[in-house]
């Protein structure tokens, strides 16, 4: 029996969804799971599906990258499979795990794109630290500085610490570190206008 998995990661992507779900109903999967969800979330619907194939049946996916988040995970359901006697098909690929030549050619592809991810993060590494050496990197706003204005705003609107708390959703500790970093970008505003020489007109 053939059994279908769909993935999006996005509640956007109902196209794509479709999409997947006519492949996999074309090939002649009687059943068909599918969610929408990030791939490093808990996927309820693929452990469905994993634990209603019994053995001699077969997990059907358009795409790798729709069933497995990393090599590690990809090694952990062909195993669990296994264990079940279970097969595994990418339509994509034309990779069909009950076939050796199969099984070997999905763990190289696994590996190659792993592989890729590891370059990619390195390069991102080495354009962080050439910023950094140039001066042109920022990073992330802290959580501060993102509800520093909104907090300023609201301190002029009169609201109280509590409320701005409880407005932004952040701690009580936090605002008043907000304010406090308010106060000394003011003291050095004034610092800085009391040291401008004076020009008479």
């Amino acid at each position: 029996m053939l059994i279908g998995y769909a993935r999006t990661s996005t509640l956007e992507q109902i196209a794509s969804l479709a999409t997947q779900r006519e492949s996999l109903k074309a090939i002649g999967c009687e059943r068909v799971y599918e969610e929408q969800i990030s791939s490093v979330a808990v996927r309820e619907a693929l452990s469905d599906a994993m634990s209603f194939c019994r053995e001699g049946d077969t997990l059907v996916v358009t795409k790798l990258d729709r069933l497995a988040r990393s090599v590690k995970h990809l090694g952990d359901i062909i195993e669990e499979l296994e264990a079940k006697k279970v097969g595994l098909k990418i339509l994509n690929m034309s990779l069909d795990t009950s076939h050796a030549t199969g099984k070997l050619m999905l763990n190289v592809l696994a590996s190659v794109a792993q592989f890729e991810r590891e370059l990619m993060l390195e390069r991102q590494r080495e354009g962080i630290a050439k910023a950094k050496a140039e001066g042109k990197y920022r990073g992330r706003p802290s959580k501060l500085a993102k509800h520093q204005h909104k907090v300023q705003a609201l301190l002029e609107a009169g609201q109280t610490k509590q409320q701005i708390a409880a407005a932004l959703q952040i701690s009580e500790r936090s605002v008043y570190r907000i304010c406090s970093r308010i106060l000394d970008a003011r003291r050095t505003d004034t610092a800085k206008q009391n040291l401008s020489p004076q020009v008479d007109i």
